[in-house]
């Protein structure tokens, strides 16, 4: 199969890649971020640990790794709108985290609203890059907000 899209040429901006790191522990991470996203208007209507899982169900071994599921209402029903319908099958927008080392976090972050337009599950119109800026700029405040 040929993938539609040359994933070696996608540059992070494209997909509205955005990550930072956290000089915490994993649990208060975990708060900390899920804290400064519902204040930047988030909800967080899902979350759960890969890692827990995986270790206890195939023996992983894996470092503590959590996922956000944050989704702002408004913006949601938006984008449900303009996509008739196919967006909400990359709801919620997923806010990981993982520890790199004790003591040290990664927080990261992708646009499902922009992967979605890559894809051709989002109009390229205004509409769609008004949606996109919307949730671009509560994703920055969120992650200037984490430090």
């Amino acid at each position: 199969m040929t993938l539609p899209i040359d994933p070696t040429r996608i540059d992070p901006d494209d997909i509205g890649a955005t990550q930072t790191t956290l000089e915490m522990d994993h649990e208060p991470a975990v708060e900390h971020v899920r804290e400064v996203f519902t204040e930047a208007g988030f909800g967080i209507p899902v979350e759960f640990s890969p890692s827990e899982l995986l270790n206890e169900k195939v023996d992983a071994d894996r470092d503590p790794y959590y996922v956000l599921g944050a989704c702002n209402p408004a913006v949601a029903d938006r984008a449900l709108d303009a996509s008739d319908g196919e967006l909400g099958a990359l709801f919620p927008c997923n806010v990981v985290i993982w520890e790199e080392e004790p003591g040290q976090q990664r927080v990261y972050h992708v646009s499902i609203m922009r992967i979605a337009r890559l894809v051709g599950m989002a109009p390229d119109g205004d509409e769609m890059n008004d949606i996109i800026a919307t949730t671009g700029e509560l994703v920055d405040d969120a992650f200037e907000n984490l430090h």
